[in-house]
């Protein structure tokens, strides 16, 4: 029995704005459908001992520290401004 209609996938295929063949969509099903039996094979396992994560490996954060700085001075970043006034870059306007 399939786990996934054809329907179900041409569903989703118009929700993600995909214009699907009859033959794409039914190939579509049958890989659908294998790849839900492969992620039901994942309730056979005993997990009753094992603790949730958020991600297989032990990963630590590798960012640097968000230590604040002076930035450039004003002038050399309006240096290359096509447009400014009184310190700012101007932009053009969208809005009325």
């Amino acid at each position: 029995m399939s786990r996934i209609s054809n329907e179900q996938v041409k569903h989703v295929a118009h929700l993600a704005r995909l214009a699907i063949t009859e033959e794409e969509a039914a190939l579509f099903t049958k890989q659908l459908d294998a790849i839900i039996g492969f992620a039901e094979q994942l309730n056979e396992l005993d997990t009753e001992n094992v603790e949730p994560t958020s991600h297989v490996l032990d990963m630590k954060n590798v960012m640097r520290d968000d230590v604040p700085k002076k930035g450039l001075p004003v002038e050399d970043v309006l240096k290359n401004a096509p447009d400014k006034k009184d310190g700012y870059v101007r932009v053009p306007t969208i809005l009325e």
